[in-house]
């Protein structure tokens, strides 16, 4: 049986399918754009992207904790 994947990892399947976009592709360009702070991000996803609130702010959230625990763990 499995767990069922929580947090915002969970809009991970309907963001690929909405938006035809592997996860991986969506977290480069959050790593490599210039803006840093969490909303900041989310609007740059919204505007120039076209993702929905929900989606941009999973997608956000779920890259910079794995930036924050990459840098905890060197």
């Amino acid at each position: 049986m499995t767990t069922p994947v929580k947090g915002p990892a969970s809009y991970f399947p309907s963001i690929e399918k909405k938006y035809g976009r592997p996860i991986a592709e969506w977290q480069e360009l959050i790593r490599s754009s210039p803006l840093t702070k969490h909303m900041e991000l989310v609007g740059w996803l919204k505007t120039e992207h076209g993702l929905g609130h929900g989606h941009a702010n999973a997608l956000v959230a779920h890259t910079l904790a794995e930036q924050t625990s990459r840098k905890d763990a060197s």
